[in-house]
């Protein structure tokens, strides 16, 4: 098992309805992961001209 785990959540809002976005470490694409009672999904967070948004990625 890694040390370290691969995602980091950076950013989480709502109880109920839960929005969430969650880094790669690895290769810096971010994730938006949406919850709503026992349903949820996961999906690359996009820009505007639809490509992912990419956060920089420090190697430690």
């Amino acid at each position: 098992m890694a040390d370290k785990d691969r995602f980091e959540k950076v950013y989480s809002q709502g109880a109920v309805n839960e929005s969430e976005i969650w880094v790669d470490e690895e290769t810096g694409v971010n994730y938006l992961f949406h919850a709503a009672g026992y349903a949820g999904g996961l999906t690359p967070l996009l820009d505007r001209e639809g490509k992912p948004v990419i956060s920089p990625v420090i190697n430690n």
